[in-house]
């Protein structure tokens, strides 16, 4: 598969892309609002782009993605992939400015303050990054107004404080800080304070709001609601402003996420190393499973690869289930909520776009295989004993009763075999009855098959409708005794819902399935065909002429004597000389005496 093809398939998500060369070396990473559309603009007429980009194209021999769920965190994954993989051709990033971070330094008296640099020593804590710094002044400036923390650079501890050593600033005075360097607040509120911000960074802001909203619901007990409205004012503003990323604290995030889903015998896994909190790297692998394994197996297999490419994992390692295997120094965790449970969930929804695409990249390579495996995956999603390489649906069409019709449409290896389409018209049933219908047709079909055709009996039979359809057309499929030989099923409209012929639950297919998609089209198929012809009989009907009653006039003589008459008033007026001109004098005669009785006594 071309590069050009396998761009193609990329989502409409944000996300960033990386080019490869022919040694498999990353040469470029860039970032995406939506990877299709971006990646396409590379990929022009040479004459469109500049010299720089020309040659850059010129050398790329593969390209993968990694989905995010935001354009910022597309803009963070970038600049960490940026610094790991140093790509050649990103020559304009390699002098940009790093991320901003909130740091809460391990003073004594801690102040908060943004950076770009990071600095562990003396207990400082690091929180972000963030994607846009105007983000991280809106966090400090809100933080400001919430609590009056020190901005100064002044080295302050109790013992500096008792020997007043410090003289209050302009802040103090109009009420920014409350001067904890001339013991305006005590150690214990200040580093309170200090613990509601950490609480704010690490995404845990929701605990705070609801602390205050307890505070002030005893105040107002108290009667005391000048308090209660300070309270009431904080956790508003809390409600209001405090927002996080899925990327968060530099301290407490060092982890690698694995993520599995899978299909039949295969497997599609993405692995995610996290360190300070930022995706640093991304990786999707897919498994072939020769024979059936168990998840937790395939799973131990994923991290031994990683371990292999990457080195040693992180202390915590985030899976959705447990592995067969236990490592030492590493804990595994399958988080519930919180943050890493947002990490699970974006290295599950990269897995499911690697999935998604790889077959997808399949239909296109190796279209013959591609169709036996979404017929396996039928087979096995029915409980089937042979593949339904063969597949017919029925579908009936009416309306009020009137010019009831059936249709039978035919799928061979999961395609269209429209040649082999079939459609009836209702002999034995008088009004609206779907299930006397939908007997008829399956009896008919199938008689004459058996006559003719025997050994191109379709392996499924799908019956476009609900239990009752389904019954009748497992009735008729009793009475040739087929009910051994042939799987029969429904699919319902409403909620997709495969049903069984003495099942009384009803089977339901994952909604992504290729499967799925397969009963979809042929029912949509069986339904666009009936509905066609259905629509064709009634305009003949309403067209119809008292010339098409008489014996020996079909449509094209219909059409000429009307051409040439204009009406059927004036056909019965014409003499018999000017009508047998255009058809002959028996079938004139015939026609004068069916039209005008009066002229031609019986």
């Amino acid at each position: 598969m071309t590069v050009r093809e396998k761009i193609a398939l990329f989502p409409h998500s944000p996300g960033v892309y990386r080019y490869y060369d022919s040694s498999g070396n990353v040469i470029y990473v860039g970032k995406a609002k939506d990877l299709h559309k971006r990646v396409a603009q590379y990929f022009v007429p040479p004459e469109r782009l500049n010299t720089k980009t020309r040659l850059l194209v010129s050398k790329i021999a593969d390209a993968q993605y990694s989905v995010v769920d935001s354009e910022a965190d597309a803009l963070l994954l970038e600049n960490n992939l940026i610094k790991q993989y140093k790509p050649k051709y990103n020559i304009l990033l390699k002098d940009s400015k790093t991320y901003p971070w909130i740091c809460v330094t391990g003073d004594e008296f801690p102040k908060v303050f943004i950076t770009r640099r990071m600095d562990k020593s003396g207990g400082n804590r690091y929180y972000g990054p963030y994607s846009s710094v105007l983000h991280a002044r809106n966090l400090i400036g809100f933080f400001s107004e919430m609590y009056p923390l020190r901005n100064c650079n002044l080295k302050i501890t109790s013992e500096a404080i008792l020997r007043k050593k410090f003289r209050p600033c302009l802040n103090f005075h109009i009420g920014r800080c409350r001067g904890c360097c001339v013991g305006g607040v005590s150690k214990e509120e200040y580093l309170g304070w200090i613990d509601e911000i950490v609480h704010l960074l690490t995404g845990r802001g929701g605990e705070i709001i609801q602390h205050y909203k307890t505070l002030m619901g005893e105040a107002a007990q108290q009667l005391d609601f000048e308090t209660a409205q300070i309270y009431k004012e904080k956790a508003v503003s809390l409600e209001k402003h405090y927002s996080k990323s899925i990327i968060t604290s530099s301290a407490d995030t060092d982890a690698d996420v694995f993520s599995l889903v899978f299909d039949v015998n295969e497997a599609f896994g993405n692995f995610l190393r996290i360190r300070g909190g930022a995706v640093i790297q991304s990786l999707n692998l897919g498994f072939k499973m020769q024979i059936e394994e168990d998840q937790a197996a395939v799973l131990s297999t994923f991290i031994a690869e990683i371990e292999s490419k990457f080195g040693t994992l992180a202390k915590e390692v985030i899976v959705p289930f447990l592995p067969d295997v236990e490592i030492d120094g590493v804990s595994f965790r399958i988080p519930v909520r919180g943050d890493k449970l947002a990490l699970l969930e974006l290295s599950a929804k990269n897995a499911k776009e690697f999935h998604f695409n790889s077959i997808k990249q399949r239909e296109h390579t190796d279209p013959d295989q591609f169709r036996l495996s979404v017929m396996e995956d039928l087979r096995k999603a029915l409980g089937m004993n042979v593949l339904p390489r063969h597949m017919e649906c029925f579908d009936n069409s009416n309306i009020q009763g009137t010019n009831p019709v059936a249709s039978c449409v035919v799928f061979r290896d999961g395609e269209p075999s429209k040649k082999d389409y079939r459609k009836f018209k209702i002999k034995t049933v008088i009004g609206a009855n779907d299930f006397a219908s939908m007997k008829e047709v399956v009896n008919r079909r199938y008689s004459r098959m058996l006559a003719e055709a025997p050994d191109d009996l379709p392996q499924l039979i799908v019956i476009d409708g609900g239990k009752g359809q389904l019954d009748a057309a497992y009735q008729a499929l009793s009475e040739l005794g087929l009910t051994e030989q042939l799987t029969v099923v429904g699919l319902a409209k409403r909620l997709e819902e495969v049903i069984r012929v003495g099942d009384p639950y009803p089977l339901f297919i994952d909604r992504n399935s290729q499967a799925l998609k397969v009963l979809q089209h042929i029912r949509d198929e069986a339904h666009r065909f009936g509905i066609t012809f259905h629509r064709n009989l009634r305009s003949k009907a309403q067209i119809h002429s008292a010339l098409r009653d008489i014996k020996g006039v079909g449509e094209k003589t219909e059409q000429r004597l009307l051409l040439h008459f204009g009406s059927v008033a004036r056909i019965a007026a014409a003499p018999v000389e000017d009508v047998a001109a255009l058809v002959g004098t028996e079938l004139a005669l015939r026609i004068h005496r069916e039209l005008s009785p009066e002229l031609f006594p019986q």
